[in-house]
This record gives C-alpha cells, sequence and structure tokens, in this order.
C-alpha cells in the first residue's frame, strides 16, 4: 500500500457564521468541526496529517495541539494556494493525499477509505469524491466519459442545459497522487473573477496530461455537508446528534425521546442504561451499567459507576460510584468523588469534596471542601462554611457521624469518628470522636411579651 498522506483546509475565517470564534472551531455536538475531521483521518494510518491554519491560527493549533503538522495560509486566495503551503512538508514525496475541508464534520473514515482504495486500484492521479443529490442547483457538477471515469467538473453557472440535468456533485474531497498534485499546483491560475487559486482546476490540468481522473460515489450525501453558516451548523448538530444516539441505543441503551437527548462524541455509557428526555451528556463522560439518568440532568466529564440513578441534577467533573441517587435538583461541583451507596438528595450541592460510602445529605445543604467518611448523615441544612474571604480551609467529618439539622461546620474543623453534632449548632472547634457538640444559644422565652407589645401600639 503506498504512503499516505492529508491536507485538511482549516484556514478560513467563516464570515458567514457572523462569528467571532472562527468557522472550524465551531463545536458540533460538544468537538470543534475540524476536530471532528482529524478523529476521522487519524483512523486512516496516515503518514503526515498538515492542517492549513489561517485566521485563528493559534487556536486552532491549541485545540489540535500535537495531533498534526501545520502550514499557514497568511492570505486566503483560494484552495489550491491553501494546499499549495503544504509543499514544505509533503512536496516530491511518493503516496496518495487526501485533501478534505475542516467545516466537513460529518465525513468518516469509513467514507475516505473506500476513497483511497477507489483511487489506489485505479491508478488514478486524482479522485473526487461526489454524491448524487436531487437538487443539484449551485454545485459543480460530474460529467462522466463512456468508462465512467471523469471528463471534468462543471461549474453550475458555466454546465449547458444537459450538463445541469447531471446530479452527480463536487463534494470538496479529493485524493490525489501527492508528487503530480505538488507539480499540477504549479500550472494553477487564478485567472478568474474572484482572482484566486482553485483545487478543481487540479482536475483540469491532470486531464490535459492524460492523466486517469476518477470519481468515488458516496452514497450518504450527509456526510460531505459543507458548513458555512449557522443554519448547517445546526444540520449537523442534528444529523451528528442522531448518528451518536443511535449506535448507542444499538449498543444496548434505552433513550426515551432521542430528539431531545444530547451525547457528545466522546461519551461512553454501558448496557442498560435508561436516558431520559433533556439529558445533556458532554465532555469525556462515562455512564455505568443499569443507571438512569434524567429527566433534564446535564452530565459534564464524570465518571459514574453502575446502577446509580440522577434525577434533575447537574454534575460536572467529578467520579460518582454505584448505586448513588442523586437528586432532583442537585448540584456536583467540579473535583468531588462520591463513593458507592451514596444518597444526594434535593437542593444539595456538593463542591471538592470526598464524599464515602453509604453516607447521605439528603436535602438543603452545601458540602464544600471536605472529607466526609463512610455513613455519615448530614442533617437538612447543614453546611461547611469554608471561605473567609481570601482562603478555603477544609471540612473533615469521619466515619459515623451524625450531623442535626441546620448545622454550621466553621472549617478548619475536624469531627471526630462517631460524634453526634446537635440541630442548630454552629461549631468552630473539633469534636472528638463519640462526643455530641451543641453549639448554639441558651433558648430564653419572654412570658407575655405579645401582650406587652400590644399595649405600645
Amino acid at each position: 500500500m503506498p504512503n499516505r498522506y492529508a491536507v485538511i483546509l482549516a484556514a478560513g475565517q467563516g464570515t458567514r457564521m457572523k462569528s467571532k470564534l472562527y468557522k472550524v472551531l465551531h463545536p458540533v455536538c460538544g468537538k470543534p468541526m475540524v476536530e471532528h475531521v482529524v478523529d476521522q483521518v487519524e483512523k486512516l494510518n496516515v503518514q503526515e496529517m498538515v492542517t492549513i491554519i489561517g485566521h485563528g491560527a493559534e487556536m486552532v493549533q491549541g485545540q489540535l495541539g500535537g495531533r498534526s503538522h501545520y502550514a499557514l495560509q497568511e492570505q486566503q486566495l483560494g484552495t489550491a494556494h491553501a494546499v499549495m503551503q503544504a509543499a514544505g512538508m509533503l512536496e516530491g514525496k511518493e503516496g496518495v493525499t487526501i485533501v478534505v475541508c475542516g467545516d466537513t464534520p460529518l465525513i468518516k473514515a469509513e467514507t475516505m477509505e473506500s476513497l483511497f482504495k477507489h483511487h489506489e486500484e485505479l491508478k488514478a492521479k486524482a479522485t473526487i469524491l461526489t454524491a448524487r443529490i436531487d437538487d443539484p442547483a449551485g454545485y459543480g457538477r460530474i460529467i462522466r466519459n463512456e468508462k465512467g471515469l471523469v471528463e471534468k467538473i462543471v461549474e453550475h453557472k458555466d454546465a449547458s442545459e444537459d450538463e445541469r440535468k447531471v446530479n452527480e456533485i463536487n463534494t470538496g474531497t479529493y485524493c490525489f497522487d501527492n508528487a503530480a498534485l505538488f507539480e499540477a499546483l504549479k500550472n494553477v491560475s487564478n485567472d478568474n473573477v474572484q482572482g484566486e487559486y482553485y483545487l478543481p482546476d487540479v482536475i483540469e490540468i491532470l486531464k490535459k496530461q492524460g492523466e486517469i481522473v476518477t470519481a468515488f460515489q458516496t452514497n450518504t450525501i450527509e456526510e460531505t455537508l459543507g458548513v458555512n453558516d449557522r443554519v448547517a451548523l445546526s444540520e449537523a448538530e442534528r444529523i451528528m446528534r442522531t448518528r451518536l444516539n443511535e449506535a448507542h441505543m444499538r449498543n444496548g441503551v434505552t433513550i426515551i425521546d432521542p430528539s431531545n437527548t444530547y451525547i457528545g462524541t466522546d461519551v461512553e455509557i454501558g448496557q442498560d442504561t435508561v436516558l431520559y428526555p433533556g439529558t445533556i451528556l458532554t465532555g469525556k463522560t462515562i455512564i455505568g451499567a443499569e443507571c438512569h439518568i434524567g429527566p433534564n440532568t446535564e452530565i459534564d466529564t464524570c465518571e459514574i459507576g453502575d446502577e446509580t440513578v440522577i434525577r434533575q441534577s447537574a454534575a460536572f467533573k467529578s467520579s460518582i460510584g454505584s448505586h448513588v441517587n442523586i437528586g432532583p435538583f442537585a448540584h456536583i461541583r467540579p473535583e468531588s468523588n462520591i463513593d458507592d451507596d451514596v444518597k444526594i438528595g434535593n437542593f444539595v450541592e456538593i463542591k471538592k469534596a470526598v464524599f464515602g460510602k453509604g453516607s447521605k445529605a439528603s436535602h438543603l445543604s452545601y458540602i464544600g471542601d471536605a472529607e466526609v467518611g463512610s455513613d455519615v448523615n448530614i442533617g437538612c441544612g447543614s453546611i461547611t462554611v469554608n471561605y473567609d474571604g481570601k482562603n478555603k480551609f477544609l471540612t473533615k467529618i469521619e466515619d459515623g457521624v451524625f450531623i442535626g439539622c441546620n448545622s454550621n461546620l466553621v472549617a478548619p474543623v475536624t469531627i471526630g469518628k462517631g460524634a453526634y453534632v446537635a440541630a442548630g449548632s454552629t461549631i468552630t472547634k473539633d469534636v472528638p470522636g463519640e462526643a455530641l457538640s451543641i453549639a448554639r444559644a441558651k433558648q430564653v422565652n419572654k412570658e407575655n411579651y405579645v401582650a406587652k407589645l400590644n399595649l405600645k401600639k
């Protein structure tokens, strides 16, 4: 098999997006468009990948990091000009180069692999990825000869009446013999209305040299969707979401309402887990088997064990064990570590806390910057007071502790193993193990107070 190379075109600003964010960095299902393309190209066993950057170059490089080499297109003078920028890395090398746009997030590695194989089997100098669509108006038409080889690409405005009836169109993805590509690029002219260098002109140059130019037709037109505005971005999101949801369902996940369930590309979900409407799963979230998630639940970059239930809650960048029950209306903030068999109830917020096995905070509590042991019961309305306006301090609650309702634990403080804190206490000093701590004002009853108050009116 010949060496393979890839050139990803990602230099355009995308003015039709009407955004400060550069076009290829707009996310589809939580991941920038260009990164979707890179993910798929990496599956093709290419020897070298070059991403052409221009607008937002530093941001694109920052997103992709060392996964690609880069070439800068300082002025956007057309697609052929963009590919020329890779000459310093690829020119003269033997092999096959695929050129794909960074704004086609739906293209699959399987389709590009088929394009490679078709190109290699026919020993072509160029192969165009094509598709058939019902309404080809505005697209370049693929005109084939009697042998099925490409005769030419005709733009819609230049096509004859018969040529306009052709519904096979150019998708903008190509395979080229690498050496032939960079030789032909030297002869591409910008003698056109826009004054730009166009990659399809390479096809015409190779045809005039008598080289074989072929086309490989994909049956999935949606893969070739190029995103140039927010409408197309929304369509790409819809298609990608449907694709991801179907893959999870075929792997044994129940999604009650796929049209109202949003799953990111890097999410993993175990068998027999049920997702209810309004569920949003993003980042590198991993969910175990037989969980129930939702409705109206957002989870980002969390690892969740088996048989856990999370209802109408939000969890971010945390670890959640098995047989845990969270919600409704709970908030798990980053860097929390929740062990097995824990209950986090309604209107409870956990932040940067370790929550031990079998412990409970059933309602209306804030537990932040804390280490909570196992089998701890935290009563309604209790909080860890961890911030003095400048610094955060740690609260330690050891195994088997009972915290009464409406208690304030003022950090730094340790509640010893098996201790009790009376309801309504404000704890500012350590509590020994198995002690009862009461820290509240003595109750005073003023007899006949209301009658005296009324006399003053």
